[in-house]
């Protein structure tokens, strides 16, 4: 793959608020700056977690989400599950994740997980899923089942789990908090402003809210921002003031890059050393880590961020 350098700085007009569509743009899509540049290999680590989650009829969100950082997370033996299969029933317009209607429940799935866990002797396990909105408690109750399987089988393992808003449902959140995970995560992925068009069905009260529930119900809480969907910097400081304001230990902060054509444009790449000044501005607001770059996705570095807390 080749690259041609961009100027990643933005300009004053890009740095203005402005009304995003959430349509892809007609023009062609921008190539991807110099830092971007993935080596992509495969080694016995990757094909082992590839056959443990064929064999096993898992999905993990490294692949429905077209994640960049899937060869080196999987060499270092480590994935992220995605449970309640692999269809979803909200359309954001930056996620790749099939959206439909979902299959029926696999009440098995949980175990399967565990299994493929104490499998891959794994000592960090995170789990995120679908949107189940068509579910009484968004699938609350499978997060909680597969957490106990987990502890069950592999007691030493820590456990995150990134969950959706279960559409407010605090019973339903509720039902994850009482299992006691490390962490629990729920991305607040983009700003106030742009919500409405990137997140439709989704609030971004709503999103601030569950983590300050979670928080109350003693939780270790985490969230992560993609920037690059059209916010301005302030914006994204926001976001930041907001997250903190409700307590939240953890924040990830990673460069939006269109998985299709189908999907929204990227607006700008931020450069390797704005990154840099959100990670320094995020722990001088008081979080315990802030995971901050171009490549960085939610449970990127994950086993690092739960050894300091």
């Amino acid at each position: 793959m080749s690259f041609i350098h961009i100027d990643p700085r933005p300009t004053a007009e890009e740095n203005q608020p402005s009304a995003v569509s959430p349509q892809p743009s007609a023009a062609q899509p921008r190539r991807l700056p110099p830092w971007f540049k993935v080596k992509l290999q495969t080694g016995p680590d990757y094909h082992d977690i590839r056959k443990t989650m064929d064999r096993l009829n898992l999905h993990t969100i490294c692949e429905e989400a077209r994640c960049p950082n899937m060869w080196e997370c999987w060499n270092a033996r480590t994935a992220t599950f995605l449970i309640l299969g692999d269809i979803c029933t909200r359309r954001c317009h930056y996620c790749s994740v099939a959206t439909g209607r979902p299959h029926e429940v696999d009440r098995e799935e949980p175990l399967r997980v565990a299994e493929a866990v104490q499998a891959l002797n794994l000592r960090h396990a995170v789990i995120t899923s679908v949107n189940r909105d068509e579910l009484d408690d968004g699938g609350a109750s499978v997060f909680a089942e597969t957490i106990r399987h987990i502890r069950r089988l592999i007691p030493s393992c820590t456990i995150e789990v990134l969950i959706p808003d279960f559409e407010g449902n605090e019973a339903a959140l509720a039902l994850v908090a009482v299992e006691k995970p490390d962490i629990l995560n729920h991305n607040i992925e983009t700003v106030r402003r742009l919500f409405p068009s990137i997140r439709p069905q989704g609030k971004y009260q709503r999103s601030i809210e569950l983590l300050d529930r979670a928080k109350q119900m003693g939780m270790t809480t985490k969230s992560g921002l993609i920037v690059g969907m059209g916010e301005t910097t302030d914006e994204a400081r926001e976001v930041m003031r907001d997250l903190r304001s409700v307590e939240c230990d953890i924040m990830t902060i990673g460069q939006y890059l269109q998985p299709t054509k189908e999907h929204l444009s990227v607006a700008r790449f931020y450069h390797p050393d704005e990154f840099a000044v959100l990670k320094e501005e995020g722990l001088a607001l008081g979080f315990r880590h802030v995971e901050s770059g171009p490549l960085v996705r939610s449970s990127y570095h994950a086993e690092q961020q739960v050894a300091g807390c």
